[in-house]
């Protein structure tokens, strides 16, 4: 016999089937939903194939599966840009209607995710859970900020350590998650100073930004340019020269950007008083013991060792996934770091892998088909003889664009294979016009919504940041600026470290 509490339990466990109206309901929810779907994407196939009709008459001449490859990236574009659809979602969609309709070869959009480029990239965000989960990177961090005398100190020590966590987490949005708790500890030591507490919540996003141009893992925008590159030239741009060029640029642009947000967020009474940060304190909030940890020891060891065969691959030949990957194993080993393989791979961004083998598709597609390069005719002719003019509208473009395409992946999928097409013809380097456009494209700064560690320092739980506001006061100056720092190193800078922007 059932006792008195059989009916609750059995309430809990099994859901109470719907009635036969509910049924109905849900049913006709099923349909409209399918329908709808099924309408949508009808509907831009339509738009893509009456698309496609045009370019074919505007651009004389143009092949049929290069205009219909040029119609597709259009209205990812066009979907990227204008709607709030899944930026992953709308890439895969673009890529599986070009192999539906044979303008991509399917092993192009399935070979993607065995691409050298995301195997280095998963190997690398397991290497940066390791660091993380170490507690090495609050070390780090603590040990400089404890040296800090003065406003200027702490917010310059602070930009350093921030660039350093570049060759550590291959994520500008996880460099931000792994600043927020060095950050809230701050903030707590220095309540009494309520203006350094709102510029440093303003300066973490702004540095993890600019500084991601440092190393090739800043980004996964870096890895799109870098496979574009060797897509259309044969040879993309490895660890080292990426460094090379892209680090002085990652250190100027951070430590300027320092001393912009310090002086529109603190008074000059508040910038000239001195400042002593407790280094006790600092370590007891971010639970950071006195002595280096083994496990501390041995992820900074690795590190070392993995960063020294990244810049030295020309010398043993070995490919930098490969070193990723065997470092990762190390890494996740047991006794090692105390992180597991598991753990670290559950962390690991897969939208943004699949993303990216997408996008590759698509700058494939573009470049195989032809598209690329019709376009590239047609929007070149007013800046063919003027490589300066030309790499100008890439970096101012490229600096704007965060306005429309809030995903700094999507804006480099979107721009790079347009400006490496472009540049023969405007008697630009590619290589140059392309690392041009995405060092610009850090610059996303103006609303809470254009970049992932912006917004998660617009609100942190009980400690004041800032607001839209403050935002555009601080975007007016800055993005002027970082298109002039960038148009510095491309046409003085970078030849003096070996890559000019006219071609040899």
């Amino acid at each position: 016999m059932l006792t008195s509490t059989t009916p609750d339990r059995v309430t809990h466990l099994v859901a109470p089937r719907p009635g036969r109206a509910g049924r109905l309901r849900h049913a006709l929810a099923t349909r409209i939903g399918c329908t709808g779907a099924a309408g949508l994407v009808g509907l831009a196939v339509l738009a893509a194939a009456l698309l496609a009709t045009a370019l074919a008459g505007l651009l004389g001449g143009l092949p049929p599966t290069a205009a219909w490859t040029l119609a597709v990236f259009a209205l990812a574009t066009w979907a990227w840009v204008a709607t709030d659809l899944d930026d992953t979602a709308v890439a895969l969609a673009a890529a599986l209607l070009l192999a539906v309709t044979g303008a991509l070869d399917t092993d192009v959009l399935f070979g993607g995710l065995g691409d050298e480029v995301v195997w280095l990239l998963v190997a690398a965000f397991v290497l940066g859970v390791a660091v993380a989960g170490s507690g090495l990177a609050d070390r780090a961090a603590g040990h400089l900020l404890a040296r800090a005398r003065s406003p200027r100190g702490l917010f310059q020590l602070t930009t350093l350590a921030l660039v350093g966590t570049t060759f550590a987490v291959p994520s500008t949005s996880g460099r931000a998650a792994l600043a927020l708790p060095v950050f809230l500890v701050l903030a707590r030591v220095l309540a009494d100073r309520p203006q350094l507490v709102r510029g440093l919540a303003l300066l973490v996003p702004t540095v993890v930004l600019l500084s991601a141009v440092g190393s090739l893992l800043g980004a996964g925008a870096h890895l799109v340019t870098s496979a574009v590159l060797e897509e259309a030239t044969g040879d993309g741009v490895s660890f080292l020269r990426w460094l090379v060029l892209g680090l002085p640029l990652a250190l100027v642009s951070s430590h300027t950007a320092a001393e912009l947000v310090l002086r529109q967020t603190a008074d000059r009474a508040e910038r000239r008083r001195p400042l002593v940060v407790d280094g006790a304190a600092l370590a007891a909030g971010t639970g950071t013991p006195r002595r280096l940890r083994p496990a501390e020891r041995r992820v900074l060891g690795l590190l070392v060792v993995v960063v020294v065969l990244w810049c030295s691959e020309g010398l043993h030949g070995v490919d930098p996934a490969v070193v990723a990957l065997g470092a990762a194993l190390v890494a996740t080993a047991p006794g090692v770091t105390g992180t597991s393989l598991g753990r670290a791979l559950a962390q690991v961004p897969w939208s943004l892998l699949l993303f990216l083998a997408a996008t590759l598709a698509l700058g494939t597609a573009l470049l195989e088909s032809g598209a690329a390069q019709a376009l590239a005719a047609l929007a070149v002719g007013p800046l063919t003889g003027s490589p300066v003019a030309f790499l100008v509208a890439v970096v101012v473009v490229s600096t704007a664009a965060h306005l429309v395409i809030a995903s700094r992946s999507a804006r480099s999928a979107v721009l790079v294979p347009l400006v490496v097409a472009l540049s023969p013809a405007a008697g630009v380097d590619p290589v140059a016009a392309a690392l041009a456009s995405t060092a610009a494209a850090g610059f996303c700064h103006t609303l809470p919504a254009s970049a992932k560690p912006v917004a998660i320092f617009a609100r942190v739980e009980g400690v004041p940041t800032y607001d839209a506001r403050d935002l555009r006061r601080l975007a007016l100056p800055l993005g002027p600026m970082t298109a002039a720092l960038v148009l510095l190193f491309v046409l003085v800078g970078w030849p003096v470290l070996g890559l000019p922007y006219l071609p040899s």
